[in-house]
């Protein structure tokens, strides 16, 4: 049993589920003007499902304020179609090519909603995670089961892999800290 190539993958795998919550959660929108808000959003264009960023420039010339300078005008109104039926909450203005999405103050009513669901995605995480440890440790039992590792060696191996998983664990707890402190901040 190469426990080495064992660690790497549940690595891989808690690490995965980690960079999926990360994304997730820059989706969420606090009430700061960031690109990331936009990330998430397709446009139906040319046949096909284009992500916001290859359809134009993407910009925050105000704390408050995020624009889209999209290339190709035929575009516009998709574009501005995109965020209206998004679950963001945005109201963009069409002011030629360029589209400016005004970010308005999140109600307390809003951001209580948007930590409800930053903890949701979270816990999905914290459930990604241990469904890894989980084969982690099916996999180890069965090496044991096997007679291919001493009883030692399945407690140490059970024990490295649960410290993985509580580092994974607690990155997800400081990341979901950080995203409510963002959108409680006024």
């Amino acid at each position: 049993m190469e426990i080495d190539s064992l660690k790497l993958d549940v690595n891989r795998r808690m690490k995965g589920a980690v960079d999926v919550l990360e994304s997730e959660f820059s989706g969420l929108r606090t009430g700061r003007a960031s690109v990331s808000l936009l990330d998430n959003l397709k446009i139906d264009a040319y046949g096909q499902k284009l992500p916001m960023n290859q359809v134009g420039t993407l910009g925050v010339p105000e704390p408050r304020l995020l624009t889209v300078q999209v290339w190709d005008k035929s575009l516009v109104d998709l574009v501005l179609k995109a965020i209206r039926e998004s679950d963001l909450g945005l109201n963009p203005s069409n002011e030629g090519e360029l589209v400016r999405i005004p970010i308005p103050p999140l109600s307390e009513e809003r951001r209580i909603e948007l930590t409800k669901v930053a903890s949701k995605y979270a816990e999905e995480a914290r459930i990604a995670i241990r469904n890894v440890r989980r084969s982690a440790m099916d996999e180890l039992k069965k090496h044991h089961k096997a007679g291919e590792m001493s009883d030692d060696q399945l407690s140490e191996y059970t024990d490295t892999i649960q410290g993985i998983t509580d580092n994974f664990i607690k990155d997800i707890d400081n990341s979901l800290e950080k995203k409510e402190n963002d959108i409680r901040q006024v």
